[in-house]
């Protein structure tokens, strides 16, 4: 099994890094607007929707992304002055959806099977895309720092939870995961962020504060993935990815945390 899944994440590094360097912008969208469109057939799984529906929910929404990015190829850059107040619309709903609803969701348990599902799978991936697409118009390297805060806050919790673990998180969801590990989690990623420094006009407190909400988007985005697969009864949430389950289980934490990272980075430079 390690040899499977050490395979296919070489794989898949020899196809998103040339991506991320060199695709030019339409086409690095379009990239992300497949994977996002395997993350929505995988969503549709999640919600039962039938194998029909889960295959017309993904098609769907690739052709919505392909479209806005035929249409409205000023999304493709990170927002201007024009654009902001727009897009802090759209990130900011996201954010409240990560931020409020979905820990109410978690404890709740709620479900979401049947055309119910269509809305939130639309919250889950769409900004999120967008921001991953909006990210890289700002440079390679902004968009590896938000895609290493989800790395790292995912292996800091892993291997600290390991060691120390001893407080389950949330056991009926995920038994696995602990406080020690979120405390673990935390503390590489402020770790990580002042080893890069706040940006410019960020004070040390705020940009603290900042790294302490992404971690904690993190873990509810890996949660509330862990809390739709347990309550549609199944294990990952598909096997595109031999070794690793399926893409909504390779990105759960980021569909939380880029959105939320792009909404900070517009409201600090407002």
């Amino acid at each position: 099994m390690l040899e499977v899944r050490v395979i296919t994440a070489f794989l898949m590094l020899l196809v998103l890094v040339p991506a991320m360097l060199w695709l030019p912008q339409a086409g690095w969208a379009i990239l992300m607007a497949a994977v996002t469109a395997l993350g929505a057939w995988e969503w549709g799984a999640l919600a039962a929707f039938s194998e029909g529906a889960r295959k017309c929910y993904g098609a769907g929404l690739f052709i919505l992304m392909v479209l806005l990015v035929m249409f409205f190829p000023a999304l493709l850059q990170w927002p201007d002055a024009a654009l902001r107040p727009a897009l802090l619309w759209v990130y900011g709903l996201a954010a409240l959806f990560w931020l409020v609803l979905v820990p109410f969701w978690i404890r709740r348990r709620w479900n979401c099977k049947g055309a119910i599902g269509i809305w939130p799978g639309l919250m889950v991936l769409l900004p999120a895309w967008l921001a991953i697409v909006q990210f890289r118009a700002l440079g390679v390297l902004p968009l590896l720092t938000v895609l290493s805060i989800a790395w790292v806050a995912d292996s800091a919790a892993y291997f600290s939870g390991r060691a120390f673990g001893k407080h389950k998180l949330a056991p009926s969801i995920s038994p696995g995961k602990t406080w020690e590990g979120v405390a673990g989690a935390v503390a590489g990623v402020l770790i990580l962020g002042f080893s890069i420094g706040p940006q410019a006009g960020v004070g040390a407190l705020v940009w603290a504060l900042i790294l302490m909400l992404l971690t904690a988007v993190s873990v509810l985005g890996d949660l509330f993935e862990s809390l739709m697969k347990r309550l549609a009864g199944i294990k990952d949430s598909s096997q595109l990815l031999p070794g690793h389950g399926g893409i909504l289980d390779r990105i759960d934490s980021l569909t939380a945390i880029l959105p939320v990272s792009a909404c900070c980075l517009l409201l600090i430079a407002a």
